[in-house]
């Protein structure tokens, strides 16, 4: 295996730890969702599932320091053998501009796409971003039929977290009273790569999905690097003394190359555990915790391949190392990257899939004209 594959197969796993997303920005529309303009967005501090789980929560309100917190949403998922609370960050497109839902890879959470996402307004700034925290990762929260949260051992299956993410876009379109879904790009990262895949594949969105984008992971590569995720997890800390160690182990480890993503996604992914006396002193904690998910590791990247050609939309594939291309697949590579692609190269990322919408906007095609039309002339 080679380094970038050993490096890829941790990156997976460290991406449990990092995610938060706080979507840093300069830049904002005044539209009819009245986004403001900001230096830098942060989390919103808001009334958690338990206490207002049963509609959405969310207001953007500015804090001391002059920044804005984006709108977060528990959205209520009534099955008939649960409840599913997904917490959302969203900020929602203008009239006719497209969404980009993000989903992240296991063990993150939807902030691993913080510094990406105000990239990508930059280039499309009537686009909205729509990215979730999967179940057991991030606040979102899945209750048993009578109202108890499930805990471990999560059930993450690739069947499951498609459903999840469908379910959660069908949710938003109602809580924003929408005529129509937006057009939207899908992206993926790392295990995301996978269910947003699936989604494409089968087809219950419509002709609402333009494409969708995969970043760093193929079948093959994801498969080999499976054989050492044990190892791995094994070895990194499994607490930190205080959320300053927390990110300089990501940043010394090169799990992450950017140091300024670290301090905004690392603390979502960890927790303060009650393990000493003294609260100031207890540890932080990995809040998704890897090993359990043992079970769905060969389930979520087998067939991954077969599936990203055949979907129905745009397709693209951004990798960090091309030793990671498999014989089906040939694409490009993002240089000066590890694999949190959107993390460690968030403008160049934007760029590469501000462009992807661009070429696949259904209102930019220019349609020939009519036979009968030219004849007439």
């Amino acid at each position: 295996m080679s380094d970038l594959q050993r490096s890829f197969a941790k990156a997976r796993l460290a991406s449990l730890s990092q995610d938060s997303l706080g979507f840093p920005s300069t830049i904002a529309e005044k539209d009819e969702y009245e986004e403001e303009e900001t230096d830098e967005l942060q989390p919103s501090e808001e009334s958690g599932p338990d206490e207002d789980s049963s509609s959405t929560s969310s207001t953007s309100s500015a804090s001391s320091s002059g920044t804005i917190r984006p709108n977060k949403y528990y959205l209520e998922n009534v099955r008939s053998n649960e409840v599913v609370i997904h917490h959302i960050y969203i900020t929602p497109p203008a009239p006719e501009g497209p969404l980009f839902v993000l989903h992240h890879g296991a063990g993150s959470s939807g902030l691993s796409f913080s510094h990406f996402a105000v990239e990508l307004r930059k280039a499309l700034p009537t686009a909205g971003v729509l990215s979730v925290d999967a179940r057991g990762h991030g606040e979102t929260v899945v209750k048993t039929s009578d109202g108890q949260i499930k805990g471990e051992p999560y059930d993450l299956s690739l069947d499951l977290l498609s459903s999840d993410l469908s379910d959660t876009i069908k949710l938003v379109h109602a809580k924003f009273h929408w005529l129509r879904l937006p057009d939207m790009v899908l992206v993926g990262h790392s295990l995301g790569g996978p269910i947003v895949t699936d989604v494409a594949m089968r087809g219950i969105l419509g002709s609402a999905i333009l494409g969708y984008v995969v970043l760093d992971v193929v079948e093959g590569s994801a498969m080999d690097a499976l054989q050492q995720m044990n190892s791995y997890l094994a070895s990194r800390p499994t607490t930190f003394p205080s959320l300053a160690s927390a990110i300089e182990w990501h940043t010394r480890s090169r799990t992450l190359r950017n140091s300024t993503s670290a301090r905004v996604s690392v603390p979502s992914l960890l927790y303060q555990g009650p393990a000493a006396s003294i609260p100031e002193k207890q540890p932080w904690t990995w809040r998704t915790n890897l090993s359990v998910t043992e079970r769905y590791w060969q389930n979520w990247f087998t067939g991954l391949s077969k599936k990203f050609l055949e979907a129905r939309g745009g397709k693209l594939l951004i990798l960090a190392g091309t030793d990671r291309l498999d014989k089906e697949l040939t694409i490009g590579q993002m240089q000066d990257a590890g694999h949190f692609i959107q993390e460690d190269q968030p403008g160049k990322t934007a760029m590469v899939i501000a462009d992807f919408y661009r070429r696949n906007d259904r209102r930019a095609l220019v349609l020939p004209p009519k036979v009968q039309n030219i004849q007439k002339k």
